[in-house]
């Protein structure tokens, strides 16, 4: 069988979809009244044989998310082309689907065991049956099978600890178990899945490079751009996400990189590139990126 790697994006915006239940930005009203497109949290499904899928990171949309991907509807009466489901992080946005996935239904769950930790110390993810979902624990920087014919390996990225597990002083650049990137490989293509980012370091910076496609965090425009439209006090920054625009943002870190496609996802409802007349869409498509949206699919 001919391998070759496929992704869907289910879900392109960050927690809260677009629109977000109680948001009244124009981002918002615009998606409510049909004038941009609405998008649902961030998840991403793949393959390398066209058969058999894995999705990165269950988010609160996936029962939607799944009914509106004709490739990963059942084929039998409890027969589904679904083996496995990686998540990146404990954050509720990559997470809470889980809970949808709990109708004794078999497939692997992989993660660092220090994801791990965090569902296992929350009860209500025990409605996943052990004797029928496999946890696995991945190392990081330790290739595994994710599906048939697609490597995957977990390494660190920098980020935070979930909201919810937040106390004291909050490291938001943390770079360990908490927040990974995954790197998956089919033959010669090698792609990346990085939804949660708080800086491109040297080090990240090198191994994407010759990537043939990189899925990276798009949450905000700006870094100030949640106080500037009056929805709260925390930045990009603070919330472990690194912006788009700016000196440090991601076009410029990424502008001397050689990437074969580089799609953003993971956007904040308030993102103006979620509009696609906006000048800030149009900066971002003249640096070379693609604005992920629900339904799209890229091939490498």
């Amino acid at each position: 069988m001919t391998m070759s790697f496929r992704a869907r994006i289910l879900g392109a915006a960050a927690g809260g979809g677009l629109p977000q239940w109680n948001c009244g930005c124009p981002n918002c009203n615009l998606a409510r009244a049909g004038d941009i497109p609405a998008q649902t949290q961030s998840s991403l499904a793949v393959t390398a044989d066209g058969a058999t899928w894995a999705i990165l990171n269950a988010s609160p949309d996936i029962r939607e998310q799944l009914a509106c991907a004709p490739s990963l509807h059942p084929s039998g009466l409890r027969e589904l082309p679904l083996a496995s489901v990686l998540v990146t992080n404990g954050d509720i946005d990559h997470v809470a689907g889980l809970l949808t996935l709990r109708e004794m239904q078999a497939f692997t769950l992989f993660a660092t065991p220090g994801i791990h930790e965090v569902l296992d110390a929350n009860p209500i993810f025990d409605a996943l049956n052990r004797s029928v979902v496999d946890r696995a624990a991945i190392a990081l920087d330790t290739p595994f099978e994710l599906v048939p014919g697609l490597e995957a390996t977990l390494f660190a990225v920098p980020g935070k600890v979930p909201l919810y597990m937040e106390a004291g002083d909050v490291q938001t650049d943390l770079v360990g178990e908490q927040t990974v990137g995954v790197e998956l490989r089919s033959g010669d293509t090698r792609v990346y899945y990085i939804p949660g980012c708080a800086m491109l370091s040297d080090r990240l910076a090198e191994r994407l490079v010759g990537a043939d496609a990189v899925f990276f965090d798009g949450t905000l425009w700006r870094d100030d751009e949640m106080r500037r439209a009056g929805l709260g006090e925390k930045t990009g920054k603070r919330m472990g996400h690194m912006s788009m625009s700016g000196a440090d943002g991601s076009i410029a870190a990424f502008a001397g990189l050689t990437i074969g496609q580089k799609v953003f996802v993971h956007m904040n409802n308030t993102n103006p590139v979620l509009r696609p007349d906006s000048d800030e869409r149009e900066e971002a498509e003249a640096a070379g990126w693609i604005i992920g949206q629900d339904g799209m699919e890229i091939t490498a």
